[in-house]
């Protein structure tokens, strides 16, 4: 592993100036959400580190993470695939096909053996002893298995491999299971969304190639950096909802005013993902900024949550706009200096209105 070269050894031999190799550095450390000092660590990092082995192995999905995963910005996919990374097995990118391909496997793990990633696409069906999805003339749960159990940690891309996505909707015939319930003996990192954001994905590769350990993570195993937030925490169309503005139909007046989607389905309240901050296609636009509420693909279960267009999540928001908007905004304010979640402020604000109208006291 010592005698592969690094990444900034490959990109000298690209052609790559020092001047460029650095603002790559500071453009990686910023899209991490990383402090400006944390540049220097990552150069340090590319110019001493050997590149980082990663087999992707792809089960029950549509290719849409390796879409994404290409098509990233800041860091370049072609520089975290072709420099960065090692990338030696790929169902979809490598040149590689039949026999000379799955030889790469059993290479790796003698070349590598406990110090490679593991990325999965998609997700394993275990009913009728996983025969929906075949691969080399053997289940794939078979080739999850043999793979993870070699590996240094893994890396689930996507719905499909961290919650089961549309294949383990009910009533879920092949079993179609996630990832983290099948692997049980290896750190199992969860990147959800259908797709990730192009940039989390790379990120996350380039964080643990930098720090040499897993980024810190939530309770359900997402990449805190991430998936720390709420995307309503940073919605532009945050201040309609505190105002108490909505669409109430795509085609309103609201809806062409930029009114909070809340109504029609957005799933922004109890989302946890990067799209409010980071958005789409470097930075072109997100599902709510064309107009379009959050499905709240990177949650759990997300496609047995019932219907994409009504709000399943009871927030209790207020129904007018002008009568509510400065009671609203006296209470988010007050909930900001304590730290108190927004949405639990709205249904305080919610429980006084209904006091006020039965003639109770709204100071507390």
């Amino acid at each position: 592993m010592g005698t592969q070269p690094t990444f900034y050894e490959i990109l000298r031999q690209q052609g790559i100036t020092r001047r460029r190799f650095l603002k790559f550095c500071s453009l990686t450390a910023a899209s991490l959400g990383l402090a400006p000092e944390f540049a220097g660590t990552i150069a340090h990092a590319l110019e001493t580190k050997p590149r980082l082995p990663v087999i992707w192995l792809h089960g029950l999905e549509c290719t849409c993470c390796t879409e994404s995963f290409i098509r990233s910005g800041h860091p370049l996919a072609s520089d975290v695939i072709l420099s960065m990374i090692s990338l030696d097995y790929d169902d979809t990118l490598m040149a590689a096909a039949g026999y000379q391909a799955e030889e790469i496997l059993d290479q790796t793990i003698e070349k590598h053996d406990g110090n490679y990633i593991l990325a999965c696409e998609g997700n394993p069906p275990l009913n009728e002893d996983g025969m929906y999805c075949i691969q080399a003339g053997k289940p794939y749960v078979e080739k999850l298995r043999r793979m993870a159990s070699h590996s240094k940690a893994v890396i689930a891309w996507g719905t499909c491999a961290s919650w089961g996505c549309v294949q383990a909707a009910r009533p879920n015939p092949t079993r179609a299971t996630p990832i983290h319930k099948v692997v049980t003996d290896k750190p199992v990192i969860k990147v959800p969304g259908c797709p990730p954001i192009a940039e989390v994905m790379t990120g996350v590769i380039t964080y643990m190639l930098t720090f040499d350990r897993l980024p810190e993570l939530d309770r359900l195993g997402r990449p805190k950096m991430f998936y720390g937030r709420r995307l309503h925490d940073k919605c532009y169309r945050r201040a309609h909802f505190d105002a108490g503005q909505f669409v109430e139909r795509f085609d309103d007046e609201g809806a062409r005013k930029g009114y909070c989607l809340y109504k029609m389905g957005c799933k922004g309240p109890t989302t946890h993902n990067a799209c409010s901050t980071m958005e789409w296609n470097g930075g072109l636009s997100w599902p709510v900024r064309s107009g379009h509420g959050c499905l709240g693909c990177a949650e759990e279960d997300f496609w047995d949550r019932g219907s994409f267009y009504n709000p399943t999540t009871d927030l209790n928001v207020p129904g007018g706009v002008e009568v509510t908007a400065e009671q609203v905004g006296k209470v988010v304010a007050g909930a900001a200096a304590v730290g108190v979640a927004a949405h639990a402020a709205v249904s305080t604000i919610s429980r006084l209105v209904r006091k006020d109208d039965k003639g109770g006291s709204s100071d507390e």
